[in-house]
């Protein structure tokens, strides 16, 4: 699943194999924080390291304007939407592009434990500025 050419391929792989555990386990139908709960004890037994519902300003023209949550900041670096829906929408692409866009982070996946088979996605953000 390491695939060199993207950008901390071998720690998204590492935080999939955990999520892929996870719906093992667990399987489908449950709500989103169930996962959480769950997906966080198996990235801590991975010696992954995270902050849970990491809280993040919103910007506009350079001002804060909002706080928002995001599920999982792995290492400071990817951002980890979860979702516990029969199918990924637009709308929940959207948000976790926004995320990135908004906190200025380049990778991010969109986790999906609704459905019958683990669905994920590797997002990048397209408008990551490096910090200087």
């Amino acid at each position: 699943m390491i695939n060199e050419q993207y950008k901390y391929s071998a720690l998204t792989s590492k935080i999939i194999g955990c999520a892929m555990t996870v719906h093992k386990v667990l399987g489908n139908g449950f709500q989103e924080v169930v996962y959480q709960r769950a997906l966080e004890i198996e990235m801590r037994l991975a010696d992954i390291g995270f902050q849970r519902e990491f809280e993040m300003p919103v910007f506009y023209r350079d001002e804060q304007i909002a706080t928002r949550r995001v599920d999982f900041l792995v290492e400071g670096v990817i951002s980890v939407e979860l979702k516990a829906t029969t199918k990924l929408d637009d709308v929940n692409f959207a948000q976790a592009i926004n995320y990135l866009e908004a906190y200025n982070l380049e990778i991010g996946l969109l986790i999906n434990f609704g459905e019958t088979s683990l669905n994920f996605r590797r997002l990048a953000n397209k408008k990551y500025k490096p910090h200087k």
